[in-house]
């Protein structure tokens, strides 16, 4: 991982993709902060490479949240993953998308 500033984008841009294509993750800074991660993206992998990078963004924010709810006293983490595993046990079928079945429809249609 090497980290760059905002100046050295400008200034030390073929090394930042060098750097890149040797398979290093770059770290943009500002201030002193980092700011961005630049990743290569393979070859065809953009669609998933931007799914996996959204995947652990929401991934972050719901350990964020977890975590500030945790210490403040509102729910555990187990509290909160019996909650789900109590609603998905009693929730109808359903395909990935949360869309009802077309089993669960016929099934709603019988009653």
């Amino acid at each position: 991982m090497h980290f760059y500033s905002m100046r050295d984008l400008r200034t030390e841009s073929k090394t930042m993709w060098s750097n890149l294509d040797n398979g290093d993750e770059v770290v943009l800074t500002n201030n002193g902060k980092p700011s961005a991660i630049v990743i290569d993206i393979p070859e065809g992998y953009f669609d998933e490479t931007v799914q996996a990078v959204r995947q652990a963004k929401a991934m972050i924010a719901l350990n964020s949240m977890r975590q500030k709810a945790a210490k403040e006293g509102y729910m555990s983490n187990d509290e909160i993953n019996d909650i789900i595993g109590e609603v998905r046990a009693t929730a109808p079928s359903s395909d990935q998308s949360g869309m009802k079945t077309s089993a669960t429809l016929k099934q709603a249609d019988a009653k």
